[in-house]
């Protein structure tokens, strides 16, 4: 991982499904607290979780194609699966 990875929202931001958005499945706090987190380590982490969250949420397939393309025009790779 080269660069600070990218928040994992898709520009979506529509809060539906009890509080979660419909693009990436973050709530408001979890955008919140994405934003304070400043180690690439710690955000890997958090974009795990995510995906995570996504699989056991279901009706998120969309998100990964997306963010891919998020990291590829900020030429920034990461070193695990983006589903589940």
């Amino acid at each position: 991982m080269s660069k600070k990875i990218p928040s994992p929202c898709i520009d979506v931001c529509k809060f539906r499904r009890e509080g979660h958005c419909l693009g990436c499945s973050m709530t408001k706090s979890q955008k919140k607290l994405f934003k304070s987190i400043k180690k690439p380590d710690q955000r890997e982490g958090f974009v795990q979780l995510l995906v995570c969250q996504q699989a056991q949420m279901g009706r998120y397939t969309h998100w990964a194609p997306a963010y891919r393309k998020k990291l590829d025009k900020k030429k920034v790779r990461v070193n695990f699966p983006l589903t589940k």
